[in-house]
């Protein structure tokens, strides 16, 4: 197996890696290490350890209640004609009422009900709902799940939106904690009970289980060796990879957890877990029924002016890099498990991004969004007649958050890197 070495010589500075392979760690040994660009990381850890010191978030019990009553109770959905897909918390939305109930909503909606519900920042939601509807939906809106009927067509669109559930490597990606590899299972969108168990297992004891940023971090590295020892075609892209698939994890404690005026960050019990991924019964005889997630009683999301927002987010993906290089290894297996081979990000991006840089100032987000730029026509090419103008749009929202930051200017991204990874089809 060869990770991204530069990458792993750099980011090995900081700590140990935990489950990582033999040969990879002998491979990276070798490399020289960069001692500044560790101090930079690890100013940078301690900076945003100050500042959410310096800013608790409070608890208001009437601002954030999220009520799974009335108007918002759970109704069971009907499977033939409702959408349900890999992402439990737009599952439990629609489930309460808080988008459509036949999982189909358009960009307004989302931004409106994950803000509502979760607390999501509104860049996020944005971005994130722009971005579905493009690449997933009728370029209004989109389905949680499949195809659906409800989406209608749209002037000018190719073939049926395939949803949430049909946007492997561009929205869904590998490595999901508990939905499987769709390469490995057939599908990616039903919980295996296999990984539920091991995630749920990481915290045995109900009174203090907490499922929390270090738990699912050090989950997501199990799950990574994982998938490269038994998903043949594994691939890990530059934004599904190293984009959406840490949102996979961080989102369930950033959302998932129960906000309180003794935990105002959060706690994430085992009954919340279970009811958030539509799990019954106890360890062992656990039982999933699909599409059934639900939004517990007395749950209390985050609070008024600390919405999870993208500069928010973009730091725990750092912070993961950090003591997990692995993370941010473009490259896939090829063809059978155990043979992950990492792309040279050089070559990727004509010279402008490596491995020993990649974690050194806006440079990570610098990478992913504008490689996502770049490979938006590729991506739209077989979905539009003409997709300038959706094109253009998805580069108004990146633009927009890359004008903050400091970048160089990407103009190249080969995707040709990726033709000796069999999995990587219509990867971004």
């Amino acid at each position: 197996m060869k990770y991204s070495t530069a990458i792993l010589s750099a980011a090995l500075c900081i700590s140990e890696v935990a489950a990582f392979p033999a040969a990879a760690i002998e491979y990276a040994a070798r490399a020289e290490r960069d001692a500044r660009t560790a101090a930079e990381l690890e100013g940078t850890m301690a900076a945003y350890r100050a500042s959410r010191e310096k800013r608790a978030p409070g608890f208001n019990a009437a601002e954030q209640y999220v009520s799974n009553q009335g108007e918002h109770a759970f109704v069971a959905p009907n499977l033939n004609v409702d959408a349900r897909g890999p992402c439990p918390g737009l599952n439990a939305m629609a489930n309460h009422g808080y988008l459509p109930h036949n999982g189909v909503a358009n960009i307004q909606q989302f931004i409106d009900g994950t803000y509502k519900v979760f607390g999501m920042g509104k860049d996020l939601g944005a971005f994130l709902s722009i971005y579905g509807a493009l690449i997933d939906g009728n370029l209004q809106s989109w389905s949680i799940g499949g195809p659906n009927p409800a989406l209608g067509p749209t002037l000018g669109l190719l073939g049926t939106p395939q949803g949430l559930s049909g946007s492997h490597n561009k929205y869904e990606a590998d490595v999901s904690p508990t939905r499987p590899d769709l390469y490995e299972y057939g599908n990616n969108y039903k919980v295996i009970l296999s990984q539920f168990e091991q995630l749920f297992a990481t915290q045995p004891d109900p009174a203090t289980a907490n499922y929390d940023i270090p738990t699912l971090t050090k989950f997501r590295a199990a799950r990574f060796q994982q998938s490269i020892e038994n998903n043949p075609y594994f691939f890990n892209g530059p934004f599904s990879g190293v984009l959406v698939q840490p949102a996979a994890y961080t989102f369930i404690y950033r959302f998932m957890s129960n906000k309180s005026a003794e935990y105002p960050e959060g706690i994430l019990n085992q009954e919340v877990l279970k009811s958030f991924f539509s799990i019954t019964g106890e360890p062992g005889s656990f039982a999933y029924t699909e599409g059934h997630e639900k939004i517990p009683d007395n749950w209390y999301k985050r609070a008024i002016g600390d919405e999870y927002t993208i500069p928010y987010f973009l730091t725990e993906v750092v912070a993961a890099a950090v003591e997990y290089p692995q993370f941010l290894s473009i490259g896939g297996n090829t063809g059978t498990t155990n043979s992950f081979t990492g792309v040279d990000l050089e070559d990727l991006t004509g010279g402008v991004f490596n491995g020993a840089t990649l974690l050194e100032g806006d440079n990570l987000a610098c990478f992913v969004f504008q490689s996502l730029q770049q490979a938006t026509p590729d991506l739209l090419k077989g979905v539009l007649v003409d997709a300038t103008n959706a094109i253009l749009r998805l580069n108004r929202e990146t633009k927009s958050l890359l004008a903050p930051l400091t970048c160089p200017k990407l103009k190249k991204f080969d995707r040709s890197q990726f033709e000796k990874f069999p999995g990587s089809k219509g990867a971004v």
